[in-house]
């Protein structure tokens, strides 16, 4: 067995890839809009820094997406680093550094005084999960190096969302480290105790109903993800009003939520809640009461260093000057979607005509909200823009017309060659598009087909494609695939070319 370096955190296998749309810069910038905050982050030539970049998935599609940016991309794990620079070479990006380092005392380094001035410093699956003189370490480096204006985003797992599965997850970490040796089997060994232990029905663990919910998800989960999420020594769910008091020793001020649809407390929040909600003007109790009645588990926390406020008429008019692409195939679009209140419309009699616009290509706001057809109560670009992206069915566009570049067809063709394989196709995938100016999510089958096509292809073989990427599937979930493949060569491989993903 290895020397455990890493402080109680796993280091003794990797972490899954994995691309997250709330980091995206345009979200970040959405989400600001929303909260009713100016943003100047600048079209070109911006720096974004990322600590604890994982495989650098994300940080290479902010690159490629963002030619003229300078990406910086941190990780405690050499072999996080070694991967991500393996695959920034391979799509030859000049404007992204990963480099290796311990956030307890980067930003005292030589290193991290060398950097400019971050626009952007993003963080998924750090803070919850690591020590305390991790975080004080970043807290210290965001008061050194995010500039005037600048925006954070931090997640992290959420109270009082886990505090009725908190003795889940000591039971599987403290069994697992008994039963097995290498992380991974130690969360699928912690779990394998834990379903026993369910079925004698003790208090401490069937107190939370939701954890039943999750022992009946997590056979669609990798072992390296449980181990990653639930084998970590400070692993420790936090108060958003904590991580505020943290974040402000760097005098960053709260904003609001990268997860769009929770700026909107209609659709977080019961009517009756709402009343108690609206007593209130103070944000940390505002969000304390969301965090109560939608029992988040995970938040995407967006700060600034030193936020200015906007008025109402000056929010709406940043709001309708964006420009807004579908992400999904038109026909795809659901409107009627789940939120944290239950089951929310977004009006037919305005989204239709809204969404048949933008089938024909993306549109400034101001302009769907006189979509031909479309008939509203009143013009609310927040309401327009938050649902549309916030729902996953649309996205910014940073660069309206812009057309892909060498780099970013060179990191998808890449991402295609190392990600589109048989192991991942219940993950999600992602694709570089400059024209958005962030990733393209998409599925597995989607980033094959587009592989596929940048290597050539002019005529999907559905067949040869499910001997390859299928031949360990039952007939059924070949059957799937092929339905799949075929989706993604009909539908999605013409959004792929309108929005700059692959050769149009």
């Amino acid at each position: 067995m290895t020397a455990n370096w890493g402080g109680g955190y796993v280091t003794d296998i990797h972490y899954d890839h994995g691309y997250y749309r709330e980091q995206s810069p345009t979200q970040l910038r959405l989400a600001c809009l929303l909260s009713g905050v100016a943003v100047d982050l600048p079209q070109e030539g911006a720096h974004y820094l990322e600590l604890g970049c994982g495989q650098g998935i994300g940080a290479l599609v902010v690159a490629a997406s963002n030619p003229s940016w300078r990406v910086t991309a941190v990780d405690f794990n050499p072999a996080h680093v070694a991967a991500a620079r393996a695959l920034a070479r391979e799509a030859g990006l000049g404007n992204v550094t990963f480099l290796e380092a311990d956030l307890t005392e980067f930003a005292e380094t030589a290193t991290a005084a060398a950097l400019p001035e971050a626009d952007i410093v993003t963080m998924h699956g750090v803070w919850s999960w690591v020590a305390p003189a991790v975080r004080a370490g970043i807290v210290r480096l965001l008061k050194a190096k995010l500039r005037a204006g600048g925006i954070a985003h931090v997640s992290y797992n959420a109270l009082p969302g886990w505090q009725g599965l908190l003795s889940m997850q000591r039971l599987v970490r403290e069994a697992g480290i008994r039963l097995a040796a290498r992380s991974d089997r130690q969360a699928q060994a912690g779990f394998a105790l834990l379903r026993e232990m369910a079925a004698t029905e003790p208090h401490g663990l069937t107190a939370d109903s939701r954890m039943t919910a999750w022992l009946a998800e997590v056979g669609g989960y990798t072992g390296t993800y449980l181990a990653h999420e639930f084998m970590n020594a400070h692993w420790s769910p936090c108060w958003q009003a904590d991580v505020a008091a943290d974040m402000a020793e760097a005098r960053l001020d709260w904003v609001g939520s990268a997860g769009l649809i929770e700026n909107f407390a209609e659709l977080a929040m019961t009517a009756p809640q709402r009343a108690i909600y609206d007593r209130f003007e103070d944000p940390a109790m505002r969000e304390l009461l969301k965090d109560l009645c939608a029992a988040r588990t995970l938040r995407h926390d967006i700060y600034m260093r030193g936020a200015r406020r906007m008025t109402v008429g000056a929010r709406d008019a940043a709001l309708s000057e964006l420009t807004l692409a579908l992400i999904v195939p038109q026909d795809r679009v659901q409107l009627e979607v789940q939120v944290a209140a239950g089951r929310a419309e977004l009006s037919p009699a305005f989204y239709g005509p809204v969404v048949a616009m933008l089938g024909a290509g993306p549109a400034r706001v101001a302009e769907l909200l006189h979509a031909p057809g479309a008939v509203a109560t009143r013009e609310n670009p927040a309401e327009l823009a938050g649902l549309l992206v916030g729902t996953r069915q649309a996205a910014v566009v940073a660069r309206p017309g812009a057309a892909p570049t060498e780099a970013s067809l060179s990191l998808n063709a890449a991402l295609a060659r190392r990600l589109a394989m048989t192991e991942n196709l219940n993950r999600a995938a992602v694709l570089a598009s400059p024209m958005l100016g962030a990733g393209l999510p998409c599925a597995t089958a989607d980033l094959f087909v587009a592989g596929q096509k940048m290597a050539g292809r002019t005529e999907p073989d559905l067949e040869a494609w499910v001997a390859q990427l299928g031949e360990t599937l039952d007939a059924e979930n070949q059957g799937r695939l092929r339905e799949a493949l075929a989706r993604g060569w009909d539908e999605m491989l013409p959004l792929m070319r309108r929005l700059g993903t692959v050769p149009a």
